[in-house]
């Protein structure tokens, strides 16, 4: 996956994000929509954490492509 494709996926789970918390309106959000609220955000952070990790190789003159998604563990318990 290319920087394109992930930013286009990066898009299109912010668009389910919005979509979910707009339809939850002012009683929230039911347990089903918390566990796919918990799905994406771990999704996009993997998504983010490759799309750095392709361009810190591209700026070190290494491949990009080598870049490999890691596991939500590792990018959710990332220090801030």
């Amino acid at each position: 996956m290319d920087d394109k494709e992930i930013l286009g996926h990066i898009g299109g789970l912010v668009g389910e994000e919005h979509t979910l918390l707009e339809a939850a309106g002012a009683d929230g959000l039911d347990e089903a929509q918390e566990r796919r609220l918990a799905s994406l955000e771990a999704s996009l952070d993997q998504c983010w954490d490759l799309l750095r990790q392709r361009r810190a190789r591209r700026h070190a003159g290494l491949d990009p492509d080598a870049a490999e998604a890691r596991d939500t563990d590792t990018v959710e318990h990332y220090r801030q």
